[in-house]
């Protein structure tokens, strides 16, 4: 497949327009009908719903937490393989194609899109709890772990039981996540700009399936892109929703019951759907912006008011211990503590699986004009450092906070107050605080807008110009699935949320497996043609 081939589709050839909206015929039936019966299934048989969210994610992760690990190794590999071959030279657009963003609004983007709420609700609790008790066992002395021999450390030893707490968070937060989307962002980069294809999952099978990619095979691809984003979607609301409303309760002593659940994803909602309206550049960009300000801010102020030397000792003994254990953190088999690879690592490559169509195809749709080396180091190396630097400043804080004091409150606080609880004792705590709640609810309409826009791309063939309301639908359903799974899980909520990620992680796992041997097809074949 050349760069300059095309093929005789066209753009929407298979949609249908009732009512004045211009849909993918059976993608957008097929996705949505599913998605409105299992709503109203959830919410009729509650409490069988609840039973069969708790024992799905343990019986998926447990089962197929090798094939988790192996996969996730597969698209390290094979990004950084793409820098240092010459496909690396590869222009998304054609080699005369310029980029339509600065690097500043570009990586606001990118890193908005891809870790918001996740850093906010996980910043502080993840190295909190590898630090404590997650691998391996839950042997504590004065609070510090004793027992961190899966990776070597020796017993009783603080400095390394943090250092090793780092590494199992930038493990989860670093090379990996950021390779599964750099994968399918290629994808459909590539063969949209390159090949003139829609800017859908389907396009990037063409040199494995040809024309096949417009019939059944291409549906499928399709409509397990939106059951993946939108469950993805959902455990990413229902996250930042837990952590907004502590929040709100800790400073304001609001409620955190099923009321307070509907309101606060009813205003959120509201308020993605008048970004939507606003469309890519007056309301994703500017969002993103204002995120990433925010964000820096908190950022610096607990970096500079905090342990500023243990922070920036933390992120550097952190990020090599990273690099040091990377490979054993990374092995499927022969792991004795299953608990760090299925209870934590299995859940977070499915997690990031089931984002990948929606933050791989906001990046493709920002990323026009960058070669693919450019692109690959961009998405994956510089997040991989910011996130590094972002876990030791917020989890290396609560940590030297426990180290100083064995019953300071962070230790003992639930995950989504443990970022409140920390900063409890900074001055102008309240603000910072109250600057947090802010930064996840903007994270919230971000990834609730963008989301809405990949869906309705996915679900309109390919187009990128489809009916401001089917959008607005789409914005609405992510609302509307958060807000169900969180009430019916009851005191499991999370759990329900995570449960129907790993379930629409797992074979997506396989199409983007698939996706690497066909982009790695049409980038040979695209330098061959420019050498």
């Amino acid at each position: 497949m050349s760069e300059s081939r095309t093929t005789d589709y066209k753009l929407g050839q298979d949609n249908i327009t009732p009512f004045g909206l211009d849909i993918h015929n059976p993608v957008f039936l097929v996705s949505g009908i599913t998605i409105v019966l299992f709503v109203l299934y959830t919410l009729m048989f509650q409490e069988q719903a609840g039973v069969f969210f708790g024992w799905l994610r343990p019986a998926v992760t447990s089962t197929f937490d090798w094939f988790f690990l192996a996969s996730g190794n597969l698209f390290v590999i094979f990004a950084l393989l793409l820098i240092v071959t010459p496909m690396g030279r590869v222009r998304l657009g054609g080699q005369d194609a310029t980029p339509d963003f600065g690097y500043p609004a570009w990586f606001a983007m990118l890193f908005a899109a891809g870790m918001g709420i996740g850093l906010m609700f996980f910043g502080v609790s993840e190295p909190m709890s590898h630090f404590a008790s997650s691998m391996g066992g839950t042997t504590l002395e004065n609070g510090v772990r004793t027992d961190w021999a899966p990776l070597g450390a020796a017993v009783g030893d603080i400095e390394a039981a943090r250092d090793l707490a780092m590494a199992a968070t930038i493990f989860h937060w670093g090379l990996h996540p950021w390779a599964i989307y750099a994968v399918v962002a290629l994808a459909l980069a590539f063969f949209s700009y390159n090949h003139k294809l829609p800017l859908t999952f389907r396009s990037a099978f063409f040199p494995l399936l040809g024309e096949k990619v417009w019939g059944w095979p291409g549906h499928v691809i399709d409509t397990l892109a939106v059951f993946a984003t939108l469950f993805g979607l959902a455990t990413s609301l229902g996250f930042g929703t837990t952590q907004a409303l502590a929040g709100f309760s800790f400073l304001y002593d609001w409620g955190t019951g099923a009321v307070a659940v509907v309101v606060l994803i009813t205003v959120i909602t509201a308020l993605a759907i008048i970004s939507v309206v606003r469309g890519l550049d007056g309301g994703v960009k500017v969002l993103s912006e204002i995120n990433m300000v925010l964000a820096a801010l908190l950022m610096l102020v607990i970096l500079f008011v905090g342990p500023t030397g243990e922070i920036l000792s933390t992120a550097a003994s952190g990020g090599i211990a990273y690099i040091k254990e990377l490979i054993p953190l990374s092995m499927p088999f022969g792991r004795e503590d299953t608990n760090f690879s299925q209870g934590w690592t299995s859940f977070y490559w499915a997690w990031w699986i089931s984002w990948s169509p929606f933050v791989g195809m906001f990046i493709a749709r920002v990323s026009k004009g960058r070669t693919v080396r450019e692109f690959v180091i961009c998405v994956i190396l510089i997040p991989t450092l910011l996130c590094t630097l972002w876990m030791a400043t917020f989890g290396g804080t609560a940590i030297s906070q426990v180290i100083a004091d064995a019953a300071a409150p962070v230790g003992a606080a639930a995950q989504e107050l443990k970022l409140f609880e920390m900063v409890k004792d900074f001055p102008l705590a309240g603000v910072l605080s109250l600057i947090g709640i802010v930064l996840v609810l903007v994270f919230f309409i971000t990834s609730s807008d963008s989301g809405s826009l990949v869906i309705d791309t996915i679900t309109a063939g390919g187009k990128t110009d489809a009916p401001v309301a089917q959008r607005v639908f789409w914005c609405s359903f992510e609302g509307v699935v958060a807000a169900v799974l969180l009430l019916v899980g009851g005191a499991e909520a999370l759990s329900a949320l995570q449960a129907m990620t790993v379930s629409t992680g797992l074979p997506f796992t396989i199409v983007l497996l698939a996706m690497c041997v066909s982009t790695w097809k049409g980038l040979s074949a695209a330098n061959k043609a420019i050498s």
